[in-house]
């Protein structure tokens, strides 16, 4: 388990556990005993050893930052692990995607759609048309908009041609 208020001291022990082998598999940000609003993530070494992952996490609490960003790092192999919502140290929220690349995979690009909005027939009927054009649900999450209402925010993605 790894555990930090900073996203850059996570992405670095994230990074450090796949050199030994372990992987990622969950990540939650909130009110931890330890050391008040954190993120947390969870690493879990199997058989195979070997150290082929790499990670990224985005931080930010703009969704057309953080579409930009996933598309970034998707065109380099980059692929939506999980997300979660914590309270940075700069005050607010934000939220905090983990991206890992398999090193002995193929190179798969990803191109990422965030599709956010606190209308459910806008959400339906954007979703439909992002289906429409090749994406797939990936993640799902409600926070606070600028406004004090509640968004949707919904990760897609599809893998593109090279």
């Amino acid at each position: 388990m790894l555990a930090t208020t900073r996203t850059s001291t996570m992405v670095r022990e994230m990074n450090e556990a796949a050199e030994g082998g372990y992987r990622f598999q969950g990540v939650m940000g909130g009110e931890t005993a330890f050391g008040g609003s954190e993120v947390v993530a969870i690493m879990m070494r199997g058989a195979d050893t070997a150290g082929r992952f790499a990670y990224r996490l985005l931080a930010t609490n703009q969704t057309s930052t953080m579409q930009e960003e996933m598309t970034d790092v998707g065109s380099e192999g980059y692929d939506y692990r999980g997300q979660t919502v914590f309270s940075s140290l700069f005050g607010g929220d934000e939220v905090v995607v983990i991206m890992e690349r398999d090193n002995d995979a193929p190179l798969v690009e990803f191109e990422y759609l965030l599709v956010a909005t606190s209308q459910t027939s806008t959400l339906d009927r954007e979703l439909n048309e992002a289906g429409q054009r090749g994406f797939e649900v990936v993640g799902v999450s409600v926070g606070d908009t600028a406004f004090g209402g509640e968004e949707v925010v919904v990760i897609t993605r599809r893998a593109t041609a090279r």
